[in-house]
């Protein structure tokens, strides 16, 4: 079953932007992020891995009359949380699919302490449901 693991990053006040991280810590959060991917694909799990832009660099896209896209930036100030990555694993169970995420999680931040960051963990659908 295939799972997307969705890393999410709150504005909070004890963690400070990566931009302003010593480099020694960005090194290793990125290190941790390269070696899990790493792990993921010799396991055979790792379908895809992305991080994203920054949530300024976001547009809001909807279709407007005669569906000219209509641009707006987003998301605004009062969003709490956005999302700052993403993993597709393809994986044999749920619970493979939560153990990773935790370990995803425990990705290191400043001084090397665990940001124990949110994991949204969702199967992806591979069809309309049955009963249709």
């Amino acid at each position: 079953m295939k799972y997307m693991l969705l890393m999410q990053l709150g504005r909070q006040a004890d963690l400070p932007p990566i931009s302003t991280w010593p480099a020694e810590d960005v090194v290793a959060h990125i290190e941790f992020m390269h070696g899990t991917n790493e792990k993921l694909t010799a396991a055979g799990e790792l379908v895809e891995a992305q991080g994203l832009a920054m949530p300024d660099q976001a547009r809001i896209v909807r279709a407007g009359d005669g569906g000219a896209p209509v641009i707006t930036d987003g998301p605004y100030p009062e969003t709490k949380e956005f999302l700052i990555g993403y993993w597709i694993v393809d994986c044999d169970s749920q619970e493979r699919a939560i153990e990773l995420a935790a370990s995803l999680s425990a990705a290191p931040g400043p001084g090397g302490k665990p940001l124990n960051m949110p994991i949204e963990v969702r199967q992806v659908m591979s069809g309309p449901p049955e009963e249709l």
